[in-house]
C-alpha cells in the first residue's frame, strides 16, 4: 500500500494546486452568503474528486491483467499517454499566461459568484473536480495505479481517502479557517486570491511539466 500511496501523491498535489478553485473558494468567502455557499463548495469538490478517482478505479480493473513478474506494458502505455496529455496542457498554461503586465482574464461564470446559492455552489465544486481535464488525467493515474496496485478493499478505501484528503486540502484549508477566524482571513484570504489570479497559469504549467515528465517517467519504467 505504500508504494501506490507514493505514487499517487504527485497526482493528488495536482489536483489539489489548482488555482481557479481556490480563487473560486476564496470569492465566495468574501460574498454576502460567505459560510453556505462556501460550504457547499466544499462539498462538491470532495465528491468531485471522490467520483472521479473511484471510477477511473473501477475502470483500471477492465483492463486485461499484466505478469505481476514481468513489465506491465499496458499500464505503462496509459502512464505513458497521461503524461504527455499533461505536458501539452503544461504548453497551453504557458501560452496564456499574461503578458507586459497585462490583468489575466478569469472565467465569466465568477463574477456570478455573490448570487451563487450552496446548492449550486456544491454543484460548481463537482463541476470543477470530477469535469476539469487535468483533474480527469491526474484521477486517472490515481485509479490506474491503485487498481494496479493489488490492494484489499480495506487498503483501496485507505488510499482513495488520502488522495481525496491531499487533493481537497487546498480548498478546505481556507474555507475552514474562515469559518474558524472570518474577521482575521479577509485580509489574507484577498492577498492569496490577488497572487492566484497573477500567477496561476503559471504555477500550473510548471506543476503540469514536472507531473507529466514523471508519470512519463514511470511509463517507461512499466516495460
Amino acid at each position: 500500500m505504500g508504494g501506490v500511496i507514493g505514487e499517487i501523491l504527485p497526482l493528488a498535489l495536482g489536483v489539489a494546486i489548482s488555482p481557479i478553485p481556490i480563487i473560486a473558494a476564496i470569492l465566495m468567502l468574501l460574498s454576502p452568503n460567505a459560510k453556505t455557499t462556501s460550504v457547499g463548495f466544499l462539498v462538491g469538490w470532495i465528491a468531485g474528486v471522490v467520483i472521479a478517482v473511484v471510477a477511473f478505479t473501477l475502470l483500471s480493473a477492465l483492463l486485461p491483467e499484466d505478469d505481476s513478474d514481468a513489465s506491465k506494458p499496458i499500464q505503462g502505455t496509459i502512464k505513458l499517454i497521461l503524461g504527455v496529455l499533461l505536458i501539452l496542457l503544461a504548453a497551453k498554461q504557458w501560452r496564456a499566461r499574461p503578458r507586459d503586465e497585462v490583468a489575466p482574464e478569469l472565467p465569466k461564470w465568477m463574477s456570478a459568484i455573490d448570487t451563487l446559492t450552496p446548492v449550486k455552489g456544491l454543484g460548481l465544486g463537482v463541476l470543477l473536480s470530477a469535469l476539469n481535464p487535468k483533474n480527469l488525467i491526474m484521477a486517472a493515474g490515481a485509479g490506474i495505479a491503485i487498481g494496479g496496485g493489488d490492494l484489499g478493499t480495506g487498503q483501496t478505501v485507505v488510499v482513495i481517502v488520502v488522495f481525496t484528503a491531499i487533493a481537497a486540502s487546498t480548498v478546505a484549508v481556507p474555507v475552514i479557517a474562515y469559518l474558524a477566524a472570518a474577521e482575521r482571513m479577509a485580509e489574507p484570504l484577498e492577498a492569496l486570491r490577488g497572487w492566484l489570479v497573477r500567477e496561476n497559469t503559471v504555477v500550473m504549467a510548471v506543476l503540469l511539466l514536472v507531473i507529466g515528465v514523471v508519470m512519463i517517467g514511470k511509463g517507461l519504467g512499466s516495460f
